[in-house]
């Protein structure tokens, strides 16, 4: 059995075409099952015994975080997504408050920012919005921020950062790293990096439940005040048994070979859109992820676009407005992301459809 054919088969059937990954994966039989039977077990012995019995599960869940990002000593914890990470991060930071981000940072990622009192100061990019590694260095020696955030794959754009190499230039600066995992984690090789925080969501790429997400910091980067605050917060327990089921399929079905699979699968995806008239593919076919963005002709609407295809055609897709990255988007896109089973059918149907839908 191929991985494709895995992995639609751990799975109920798609109710439709789902190209949707990079907003919300389909989870597989074995975590909603794992859930499911937690929250059972919650209304025989109670919430917090059933906490207690699901200690090792929820321990192989920060285990598996662990070894994806290859921060073997981290400190794990699960949170209630991205943001609640990254509002915990900077709530907690005692320092200057100036943090240099991409010009293309997550307009949700900046709203936070800007709440904490955060000034932001962009990192040089190139023409395709990617970190330009021959001035960064100089960018941030020249007048240091106190904090550096990535967003390693944005959610506007299939365009892969190079995480590891900025992490080297903010090492040898002593500059704190903050990586935004979200669109990466169970995607893209976050091993080694060397951040000294990288959070992410359950719901993308390693199709854990809605309303999860975990953080991984290296020790001493947070106050004892915040991770005991982290502790006794309410959380969902049968959610984060879900999630760390997930992540350990992810790693039995093999990390290396889902990222290989979803290089193909962004390779093939942009191969069959590139025909599409008057739509215009914004990546390279070749980068190395599954997201793929489209713009649309002139005067077509990609929102209502994105309602048609599920209306019509069942199709799911993303519209990606402005918004998502208010300092470097000037027009709204058409997001597509499958996952690793999608079919040469499942494309065809994408393409047939928003010619039918545009009628360029």
């Amino acid at each position: 059995m191929t991985l494709a054919e895995a992995w639609r088969a751990a799975r109920p059937p798609a109710a439709g075409v789902h190209l949707d990954s990079a907003a919300c994966a389909r989870q597989g039989f074995a975590a909603l099952e794992a859930a499911a039977q937690h929250a059972r077990h919650e209304a025989e012995v109670g919430g917090y015994v059933a906490a207690v019995a699901a200690a090792p599960v929820l321990d192989a869940g920060r285990g598996a975080v662990q070894a994806l990002t290859g921060m073997a000593d981290a400190e794990v914890f699960f949170t209630t997504g991205s943001n609640h990470a990254l509002d915990m991060l900077l709530a907690d930071w005692s320092g200057d408050r100036v943090i240099a981000c991409l010009t293309g940072e997550y307009g949700p990622n900046l709203a936070i920012m800007g709440r904490h009192g955060f000034e932001t100061r962009d990192l040089p990019i190139d023409a395709f919005g990617r970190l330009d590694l021959d001035a960064v260095g100089a960018a941030l020696s020249n007048d240091p921020p106190a904090l550096v955030h990535l967003t390693m794959l944005g959610s506007h754009s299939g365009v892969v950062q190079p995480a590891r190499e900025l992490a080297g230039a903010c090492r040898s600066l002593g500059l704190p790293l903050i990586v935004d995992a979200a669109q990466a984690f169970a995607h893209l090789d976050c091993t080694g990096i060397g951040a000294d925080a990288i959070y992410s969501s359950s719901r993308k790429w390693s199709a854990g439940p809605r309303g999860v997400g975990v953080l991984a910091t290296r020790h001493g980067l947070l106050s004892e005040a915040t991770r005991l605050r982290i502790a006794h917060a309410e959380t969902s327990v049968a959610s984060h048994v879900g999630f760390s089921v997930a992540i350990g399929e992810h790693i039995a079905a093999g990390p290396a070979n889902i990222q290989a699979r979803l290089r193909d699968v962004g390779a093939q995806t942009r191969r069959a859109l590139a025909d599409v008239a008057g739509w215009h593919v914004r990546e390279h076919i070749d980068e190395p992820s599954a997201i793929t963005t489209l713009t649309p002709p002139d005067g077509v609407d990609a929102a209502a676009v994105r309602a048609n295809l599920i209306v019509d055609h069942g199709i799911l897709t993303t519209f990606i407005g402005v918004e998502r990255a208010p300092n470097e988007l000037t027009r709204p896109a058409l997001r597509v992301s499958p996952h690793v089973d999608v079919t040469a059918d499942d494309l065809e149907t994408l393409t047939t459809a928003l010619a039918t839908v545009t009628r360029v």
